[in-house]
C-alpha cells in the first residue's frame, strides 16, 4: 500500500514538473514574439513557396542583383541587413531572405543540413531572382554560398563573404555525443526549456556584446527583441539550434574553393582572434581569393557600422 501510494506521489509530481515546464516555455514564446519588430520592420515582405516550406524574403532596388544571406545562429534572420542594405538599393536589386528555420520562414520539424541549404540558395536564385547574382553571406553561411557555388557557378558572379568560420569547424562531422544531444534536444519538453535557456534574451545580449559588436555600447534593446523574437517564432525553431550545435550544417568545403572560379573576397573583422589565419587558409586552397581586414569590427559589421562597413565594400562590388 505504502509503495502504492509512493508510486501515485510520483507520478503527481511528475505530471505536475511537466505541466509546469509546458507552461514555462509557452509563456517564454508569447513573450519573444509578442512584440512583433520583424513583422513591422518588413515593408517588402515576398514569399517563396519552396518545397520544404515557404521561404520569406524582401526584394528592394533596382540593378544588378545582390543576395544577402544571414548567419546560422538560431537568432539569425534578414534583420541582420536592415541598415545595410538601404545603402546598396541604389545600385542593385537587393534580395534578403530569412533561409528556412530563421526568422518568418517556416521551421518544420527537421535536421536541418549544408546540402539542404545549397538547394535552397539554387531553388531561390533560379525561381526569385533568375539572373547571376553577387552573394555576401556571414558567418557559418559562407561555406553554403561555397558549397552552392561550387555546384552550380552559372548561377552566382562574385562571394562576398563576412568573418567565414574555419576551414577546420566547416569539417567537424556529428559524433555519437551530437547524436545523444539532438535527442534530448528533440524531447517536447526538456528539449524545448534547454533551447529557451540557451536562445535567452540575456544570452543573446551577451553574445552580442562579446562576440557580435565591437562597441558593446553600441547594442540596444529594440535589436535584441529582434533577434529574441526570430529565435522563437514558428513551430519548431529548437530544430535549426539542434542541426548547428550538432554539425548537421557543417561540410568540407576545401574541394569546392579549389572548383571555384568565381571572385570571392573574404571580409574579416580585424578584433576577431584569429580571423587573419581562417582568411589566409582560404587562400592556400584558393590564391585568387582576396582577403580584406575590416578595422574596429568583430562579427557583424554591416549591422553596427553599415555605413562605414558599405563604404569598405562598395569597391568590390564595382570591380
Amino acid at each position: 500500500m505504502k509503495t502504492r501510494n509512493k508510486l501515485l506521489t510520483l507520478l503527481i509530481l511528475a505530471a505536475g514538473d511537466a505541466a509546469a515546464t509546458a507552461c514555462i516555455n509557452k509563456a517564454i514564446k508569447l513573450s519573444a514574439i509578442s512584440r512583433h519588430i520583424l513583422e513591422n520592420e518588413s515593408s517588402s515582405s515576398q514569399c517563396y513557396h519552396w518545397r520544404l516550406g515557404n521561404i520569406h524574403y524582401t526584394k528592394e532596388g533596382n540593378g544588378k542583383p545582390i543576395l544577402l544571406i544571414h548567419d546560422l545562429t538560431p537568432a539569425s534572420s534578414g534583420y541582420e541587413w536592415k541598415e545595410f542594405s538601404k545603402r546598396l538599393t541604389k545600385d542593385h536589386t537587393v534580395y534578403t531572405i530569412d533561409l528556412l528555420g530563421f526568422g518568418r520562414s517556416e521551421k518544420p520539424n527537421l535536421t536541418y543540413t549544408n546540402y539542404l541549404y545549397v538547394q535552397l540558395i539554387s531553388d531561390f536564385i533560379k525561381s526569385e531572382i533568375g539572373h547571376r547574382t553577387d552573394v555576401i553571406a556571414t558567418g557559418d553561411s559562407s561555406s553554403l554560398a561555397i558549397m552552392a557555388c561550387s555546384n552550380a557557378p552559372e548561377l552566382f558572379d562574385r562571394l562576398l563573404l563576412i568573418n567565414p568560420e574555419s576551414l577546420l569547424s566547416c569539417s567537424l562531422v556529428p559524433g555519437k555525443n551530437a547524436k545523444l544531444y539532438k535527442l534530448i534536444l528533440d524531447l517536447p519538453l526538456a528539449g524545448t526549456l534547454i533551447y529557451n535557456i540557451a536562445c535567452s534574451r540575456k544570452n543573446i545580449a551577451q553574445d552580442f556584446m562579446g562576440r557580435c559588436y565591437c562597441n558593446p555600447y553600441s547594442v540596444n534593446s529594440r535589436l535584441i527583441d529582434a533577434y529574441y523574437e526570430s529565435a522563437h517564432l514558428g513551430a519548431s525553431p529548437k530544430s535549426i539550434y539542434a542541426s548547428v550545435k550538432c554539425n548537421y550544417t557543417k561540410c568540407n568545403i576545401t574541394n569546392a574553393l579549389r572548383r571555384i572560379d568565381n571572385s570571392i573576397y573574404l571580409f574579416g573583422g580585424e578584433e576577431l582572434d584569429n580571423m587573419a589565419e581562417v582568411m589566409e587558409n582560404y587562400r592556400k586552397y584558393n590564391p585568387a581569393i582576396e582577403a580584406i581586414t575590416i578595422p574596429k569590427a568583430k562579427h557583424l559589421p554591416h549591422l553596427e557600422a553599415p555605413s562605414r562597413f558599405h563604404d569598405l565594400l562598395c569597391p568590390y562590388l564595382e570591380a
